[in-house]
């Protein structure tokens, strides 16, 4: 779960280091508060809002068990831990 959230926050972050690494490019003062205007930050993080939306999306479509699957906990079987599985519908 904790590796999900940082990659959503790392994510978010995307916008504001590349606009970090073009000051630092352009040589203008990184941590002065003129580099970062208001409309600056709000058009950084509206592309931010957007990628980790996309990214959500993505991850939505992308992942998890196909339509129709069934979900077989984990279970002993002769001593020997079997891990959960899903079996899709022509498996059962």
């Amino acid at each position: 779960m904790i590796r999900a959230i940082l990659t959503e926050v790392a994510i978010f972050l995307i916008p504001f280091i590349l606009y970090a690494v073009y000051l630092v490019i352009t040589r203008a003062a990184l941590t002065h508060r003129s580099s970062w205007p208001f409309r600056i930050v709000a058009w950084l993080l509206i592309a931010a809002l957007a990628l980790v939306i996309i990214s959500l999306l993505l991850l939505v479509h992308y992942s998890g068990a196909p339509p129709g699957a069934t979900y077989v906990p984990a279970h002993v079987e002769d001593g020997r831990l079997v891990p959960g599985t899903e079996k899709s519908g022509a498996e059962k």
